[in-house]
């Protein structure tokens, strides 16, 4: 009998919808099933290029299909409450692109909802699936760079005035674009607790944070320099310095290779991550194989670590003065 492949309803068809609809057709087990647009003229063009049996013209449409193991959620992460919502209400796992919700309170409410109707959902954070992580990991707990005592991450892209990077109504800035995987490098590898923060930003004339810098102290001696910019190429580099020496990673959004230097920075070796089909692959692999095991959160990224990073983005944003309608709802 031939096995029927874990099916994934995509919701949106702009190029992160893309990415997944490239990856899903790059795996032997996973299906792009389905694609919901508002207008189905868009849906089925999507479906069409990109070789999805099924198209709808709505959201609700692809919600209500029975034979979708797993909705994966596209959207701009200003618009994901309330389609998130009515997946959960409808019993659909979901994967939620990052960042997760506009805010602490709305990601709050839809995980207690989920946890109340024993619904999966985890959030699109790609890099926490990626095999980088175990492997950057292996290498810390090995003792090859000694004790971790710095660790450093910028992100930077220059986007120009894009919408989703300068409106307010869409979660603008920085930070929820780019800074979620500045955090992310850090908590991912060390997640002790925060004595101390210290952050500043630099505004748009609307109001968005365009360029920020945020400094962690954490309770096992660390100190976490990260910094994210929609303004302007930036390295993309993560180091993780220890008493021994220092790891340099690549590139902190999609890793694929890890340096190893000694304690006088000098060259040990590149070690290089599997060959990969997009990147994303790893999140809805973790997600099949988190629904086999019956769970209502993928172990790579747990609900936990989902909210505390947001509310970690909301004091941020309190504090530089960057507000969303959202805030007041």
């Amino acid at each position: 009998m031939k096995k029927i492949p874990f099916r994934v309803g995509i919701i949106a068809t702009g190029w992160i919808a893309e990415k997944a609809a490239i990856t899903l057709n790059g795996l032997a087990d996973c299906e792009a099933y389905a694609v919901g647009s508002r207008t189905l003229e868009k849906a089925q063009a999507f479906a069409q290029k990109w070789n999805i049996p099924k198209a709808y013209g709505s959201y609700s449409e692809l919600i209500a299909d029975p034979d979708i193991d797993l909705v994966y959620i596209g959207t701009p992460h200003s618009h994901h409450y309330d389609v998130t919502k009515e997946a959960i209400l409808a019993g659909k796992p979901c994967l939620v692109e990052k960042a997760f919700m506009a805010n602490a309170r709305q990601t709050k409410e839809v995980l207690d909802l989920a946890h109340e109707r024993k619904v999966f959902i985890a959030e699109a954070i790609w890099t926490r699936y990626q095999p980088a992580v175990k492997m950057v990991r292996d290498l810390i707990s090995s003792g090859r760079i000694g004790t971790p005592r710095l660790v450093t991450a910028t992100l930077g892209y220059s986007m120009g005035d894009k919408p989703r990077i300068m409106r307010a109504d869409l979660c603008g800035g920085a930070l929820l674009d780019l800074g979620v995987y500045a955090l992310n490098f850090v908590r991912m590898f060390f997640p002790a607790d925060i004595v101390s923060i210290e952050s500043q930003c630099v505004k748009s004339d609307t109001g968005m944070d365009l360029t920020n810098a945020i400094s962690l102290v954490l309770s096992d001696g660390i100190l976490a320099n990260v910094q994210s910019s929609a303004s302007c190429v930036g390295d993309n580099i993560g180091v993780i310095a220890g008493t021994d020496g220092n790891l340099i990673i690549d590139n902190i959004n999609n890793p694929q290779r890890i340096t190893v230097n000694t304690h006088d920075r000098e060259f040990v070796e590149d070690i290089h991550v599997p060959q990969q089909i997009t990147g994303y692959e790893y999140q809805f692999l973790a997600c099949r194989d988190a629904l086999a095991e019956g769970l209502l959160e993928p172990r790579e990224m747990p609900h936990a670590e989902t909210l505390y990073i947001m509310q970690l983005m909301d004091g941020f944003r309190q504090k530089w003065g960057v507000h969303y309608p959202y805030d007041d709802m």
